[in-house]
């Protein structure tokens, strides 16, 4: 069998690294080429591995092309993992534009001016934030649904831009894989005041991050023993752990504090202090395709709680001491919320937004300072939603039981209508869902697209997308786009307008 080479990047970051481990264990199968930022941290982390044979490790920046092209040289597929992720992308916009964007832009001139478009493998991963808020009811998703970025989420905008840049590439071979959040030692670290906009009622179908990297190494694997489908390339992809990672905010804190001897949570949250919306999060009706594929699925939510207490240690044991001495719970919860207030009192902490009167915040997290002001003190008395199991799929705005082939460009023209907008083109190759076509939105921006990017991906009008978070106004005119919009808002909210600081064409 011959070698592969596989370029990975970000391979000192959560996912990059359970997968350069994963690959490693393959022994004399690859060569896998690195490129890393020339940091302390990253060169403590990789010093275990600079010795082997498989691997060979460039310092350098993913932003700078010369040393993209260089790391491009030769290679069979590229595991494009690297990323300035939130929260560090909330405090950075014009990093994280330069980075999400700007890589991707690099490795995609550097496969174009090798000449090797059909031939070169990219497996790009992107996110969930691409999303955005799908709180009850419609907490259930799939792709093709509206692509919808948090207001102020400059990460996700950053990752929207990257995937239109990919689907629209003209390469014979990639995937977009819209990474969830991943359970792991560095998700129990966070501490910042992100952990406050995902709201109590948010849910996310999690998976860890060892599963993380057994899928791109079972992927790699697949295609180098040729048993990977060709169907499987030229699609995006959600990643989801299945049915046992699926879980509300809610009770995923309360599992873990219960782990730590606490009988009571509201000990510990004060839900005034958490967003009602603008997070990212959904159940996937479509995970399961994926793993279908790569069969990658090892681990449920119980990983998360058991690597929180193994990264705690005798932490932990304290704790659980100190919860079960009297009055133990209200002194531990006590320490823990002087600790979290502190975080909600941050740059980004919601705390600050109401302490300062910052209404735009306000406005995109709770809808109103009075909307807040409902919101009860009191734990106990916070009704949360239930019907969990209950699927709105949203309506993608045209004839989805066809095969693939046989779309045609009333499919398009029926599609733009639902989105408020125009298919300008007057023809196209049936099953064609590479070539662009002319489309115009509700605002009269024209542009164009794929049908891969508008129906498969739920992108649409990149104007609109570059200049800001229009949603209010969008939704009035699109009725694809309401569906994610207004069953999370009231009709008397104040109809905002919030402008973006940066996009793709700064990088360009």
């Amino acid at each position: 069998m011959q070698k592969q080479r596989i370029f990975l990047t970000g391979a000192t970051g959560n996912m990059g690294f359970c997968c350069l481990q994963e690959l490693l264990k393959d022994g004399n199968r690859q060569d896998i080429v690195l490129l890393v930022l020339d940091t302390p941290t990253d060169r403590k982390k990789l010093k275990p591995f600079e010795s082997h044979p498989a691997l060979t490790i460039h310092w350098g920046d993913l932003t700078h092309y010369d040393d993209v092209y260089e790391c491009m040289e030769g290679v069979d597929i590229v595991l494009h993992t690297a990323a300035l992720v939130s929260p560090a992308a909330d405090y950075h916009p014009d990093l994280s534009m330069k980075i999400n964007y700007g890589s991707m832009k690099n490795i995609l001139r550097s496969i174009k001016a090798q000449r090797r478009e059909d031939t070169v493998k990219v497996v790009s991963i992107g996110t969930i934030a691409e999303m955005g808020d799908r709180m009850p009811p419609i907490h259930w998703g799939r792709i093709g649904d509206p692509v919808k970025p948090s207001i102020f989420d400059y990460y996700a905008v950053s990752k929207v831009a990257a995937e239109r840049a990919l689907v629209e590439s003209g390469l014979k071979y990639w995937v977009s894989l819209r990474q969830t959040g991943i359970l792991g030692k560095a998700m129990g670290r966070i501490q910042d005041a992100i952990i406050f906009h995902n709201c109590l009622d948010n849910v996310l179908e999690y998976i860890s991050d060892r599963d993380s990297g057994i899928l791109l190494k079972n992927l790699c694997k697949a295609e180098q023993e040729e048993s990977l489908p060709l169907k499987f390339w030229g699609h995006i992809y959600n990643i989801g752990g299945g049915e046992s990672c699926r879980i509300d905010t809610y009770s995923l804190y309360a599992q873990i504090y219960r782990e730590l001897g606490f009988k009571d949570l509201s000990y510990i949250v004060n839900p005034k202090w958490f967003a009602t919306r603008n997070f990212h999060g959904q159940f996937y009706l479509d995970s399961d395709t994926l793993e279908q594929f790569l069969h990658f699925r090892h681990d449920s939510i119980q990983y998360f709680y058991r690597e929180i207490l193994k990264d705690l240690g005798k932490t932990a044991d304290l704790i659980r001491f100190i919860c079960s001495l009297p009055g133990g719970q209200r002194l531990m919860g006590n320490l823990i919320k002087r600790r979290f207030l502190k975080l909600a009192r941050g740059e980004h902490g919601t705390v600050r937004f109401l302490e300062q009167s910052m209404e735009e915040h306000i406005d995109a997290y709770w809808g109103s300072r009075k909307q807040w002001e409902n919101i009860p003190k009191d734990l106990g008395k916070i009704e949360h939603f239930q019907s969990y199991e209950v699927v709105v799929s949203l309506d993608h705005g045209f004839d989805e039981t066809k095969n693939e082939n046989e779309l045609d460009i009333q499919d398009l023209c029926q599609a733009a209508e639902f989105r408020g907008g125009k298919c300008l083109s007057v023809s196209m190759t049936k099953g064609d869902w590479t070539t662009k076509l002319r489309f115009s939105c509700a605002f009269n921006h024209e542009f164009e697209a794929s049908p891969r990017l508008v129906l498969e991906g739920g992108h649409w009008c990149p104007h609109c997308e570059r200049k800001s978070w229009n949603y209010a106004a969008r939704a009035k005119v699109d009725p694809f786009f309401a569906q994610v919009w207004d069953p999370l808002h009231d009709m008397s909210e104040t109809e905002r307008e919030y402008p973006k600081i940066v996009s793709d064409l700064d990088i360009e």
